[in-house]
């Protein structure tokens, strides 16, 4: 059986997942030392985490890694450097990835990156996504869709509204 393909990430509200320059300072408005916002309910029903070199590369940049405990996979198509913290490099592509980790027996996958989300909506993969509104305009940045995104019709699941202006939406796949 096929595992389920999860996106689970925040956007400005003008749809951008990070600035520019890859900074993520917007999402400083709405952190709460109270409120994780479903993450860890999440990420506790998640066997691999699967994302893009860009994405990797600021997650290396924080001061502790982020999935410590969870199966990481790197898609990248560069040179692979060494594995700081038991993550797997890979140059497959979504749909043989995905095949792979099914017959592995991984249940759940969160997708993360936009570019790897993309490929991943092209190739017909997600199965539901879990987008957190932040109050913020940027006017640019990285696009969590763009030009080229695959058509998908969704069915929305829930919407929910949080103390810090962030609005959550879930979707699965209609």
């Amino acid at each position: 059986m096929a595992p389920q393909c999860s996106v689970y990430i925040a956007t400005s509200l003008d749809g951008f997942i990070a600035e520019e320059d890859g900074g993520l300072a917007f999402l400083e408005s709405a952190e709460s030392a109270t409120e994780d916002y479903g993450y860890s309910e999440f990420i506790a029903t998640v066997d691999v985490i699967v994302m893009g070199r860009g994405t990797y590369e600021v997650g290396l940049s924080f001061p502790s890694w982020c999935y410590e405990g969870k199966r990481v996979i790197v898609l990248t198509t560069g040179p692979e450097r060494p594995s700081v913290h038991g993550e797997e490099f890979s140059s497959e592509t979504p749909a043989a990835l995905v095949e792979r980790l099914g017959r592995e027996g991984v249940r759940r996958i969160y997708v993360d990156g936009g570019v790897t989300i993309r490929s991943f909506l092209a190739a017909g993969l997600i199965d539901d996504l879990t987008i957190s509104v932040v109050p913020a305009i940027l006017g640019r940045g990285i696009p969590l869709f763009g030009l080229g995104t695959p058509a998908l019709a969704l069915t929305l699941e829930s919407a929910e509204s949080y103390r810090t202006g962030l609005v959550q939406l879930r979707y699965r796949r209609a």
